[in-house]
């Protein structure tokens, strides 16, 4: 196995680095592991992370979520965000270069 296709696999799992930057293992024993047993391998089990399986149950549970949510109680809180915004912004409430939020002056002074 050549070093290039080694990084190509690694390239593609980037667990492995995560494993190493942890401290682990090396860069060099993972290689070695990879020249011996290749991509295939029953030893890459414990360094790459399988994406979880949905069930069936958890797809249906989702599902029954989204049909027992009250619209009209999730409109009401998307109205009242958006009432609160536009009070924050009539009170002046800017966004400044340092991001930070500070008020503007509610009063001006008139100089004769």
């Amino acid at each position: 196995m050549s070093k290039e296709e080694f990084k190509s696999f690694a390239q593609k799992h980037p667990e492995l680095a995560r494993e190493v930057l942890s401290g682990k293992t090396t860069w060099q024993k993972l290689y070695e592991l990879y020249d011996i047993y290749g991509e295939s391998s029953n030893v890459w089990n414990s360094f790459i992370e399988k994406p979880p399986e949905l069930s069936s149950s958890t797809i249906k549970d989702i599902f029954n979520t989204v049909r027992n949510l009250d619209m009209e109680s999730v409109q009401k809180g998307v109205t009242n965000i958006q009432k609160t915004i536009g009070l924050l912004q009539e009170l002046g409430f800017t966004k400044e270069s340092s991001n930070t939020y500070e008020p503007k002056p509610i009063y001006r002074r008139f100089e004769d």
